[in-house]
């Protein structure tokens, strides 16, 4: 009987342990499934508010004139293709005064825009200065080591800043004047004093143009307040007049023009815009373009996840050669015909 006994009691002890056991799997699994819930409530959340996000755009443009306009405009173009209505854009002009783009990159800072777009060269001297966390691209800008006082500049700024450049080849500028004036002797190279890659532009054509043959001269202008007297210098002294990728002279070109085109003087220009207003002949990009190819940049930056520290300096694929063509007619001047009209 005692044996009977203690065989029942061993099976009710483990029937306990069994029922126990099942009960505690059931509320392991019961934890589980209701934990696995919670996570997936929570990146449909996640997904959600992804989808919603939106990117605030400072953009700080240094000055208002036809080819800085373009490049913001393909920006802006390029991006909202990208983003939809995820993007806005805080945009700001300077009106050319580079102490304003400095106001308006602090605005920006403690507004904690998502990305600032930089046009012009003090614009983008001024973003660097106001952040070193914000992604800050360039556009407009001619020579980013030049800009932002980079020795060795091998392409990549680094850090929270690329961008792209406006540089067409100044090689194939000095060819190009060479082709339409060689008998010309003397070349006035008139820039702004105060724009660094202006000064660049400058010195690296005199080298090309005093290869082939030329006697370059500088006539350097501090602001547009000196301008004409500068100019007038210049029309008074050189045969031909070659003006850079130059924002103070682009928003005076008309100035520039009633001096050189009554002198006789033609003028080469860096960039189309300049050349519309008083040249005669550019090799010259599409600012639109470049714009457009920023905000390409831009959308892999905020909706990709890019990391800017590794992208090199883009530069326009494409350049032609353009002339003006009322102001070719006034001074008698046959261009080859491989040039195109500037649209009026």
């Amino acid at each position: 009987m005692k044996k009977i006994l203690a065989l029942l009691m061993t099976i009710a002890m483990v029937g306990g342990l069994v029922a126990c056991g099942n009960a505690g799997t059931q509320e392991t699994a019961t934890e589980a499934t209701e934990a696995a819930t919670e996570e997936a409530a929570t990146a449909d959340t996640t997904d959600a508010a992804a989808d919603d996000t939106t990117y605030t755009i400072g953009i700080c443009q240094l000055v208002q004139h036809e080819a800085l306009d373009a490049a913001t405009e393909g920006f802006k173009d390029a991006l909202t293709e990208a983003l939809g209505d995820k993007v806005i854009f805080d945009e700001q002009n300077a009106q050319g005064d580079s102490n304003t783009c400095s106001t308006i990159i602090n605005g920006f800072v403690s507004n904690g825009v998502d990305l600032i777009l930089a046009n012009a060269t003090p614009a983008l001297q001024a973003a660097a200065a106001g952040t070193n966390e914000i992604p800050i691209l360039g556009t407009s800008v001619t020579e980013y080591g030049v800009a932002l006082e980079i020795e060795g500049f091998s392409g990549t700024v680094g850090g929270n800043i690329s961008g792209t450049s406006d540089l067409a080849p100044l090689d194939g500028q000095a060819d190009m004047l060479a082709e339409l004036f060689p008998d010309a002797k003397n070349v006035g190279l008139l820039y702004c004093s105060a724009e660094a890659n202006s000064q660049y532009q400058v010195d690296t054509i005199k080298t090309f143009l005093e290869e082939k043959g030329y006697s370059c001269e500088y006539y350097a202008f501090s602001d547009s307040n000196d301008l004409s007297s500068v100019a007038t210098n210049a029309a008074s002294a050189v045969d031909v007049i070659y003006v850079p990728t130059d924002n103070t002279a682009a928003s005076n070109a008309e100035l520039i023009n009633n001096i050189c085109l009554p002198a006789g003087v033609p003028v080469v220009a860096g960039e189309e815009g300049i050349c519309a207003g008083c040249g005669v002949a550019t090799l010259s990009i599409s600012y639109y373009d470049l714009g457009v190819a920023t905000g390409k940049m831009a959308a892999k930056i905020l909706a990709e996840g890019a990391d800017i520290s590794t992208m090199p300096i883009e530069y326009a694929p494409n350049f032609t050669k353009k002339y003006n063509v009322a102001n070719c007619e006034t001074l008698g001047i046959t261009v080859p015909a491989d040039y195109e009209a500037i649209a009026e």
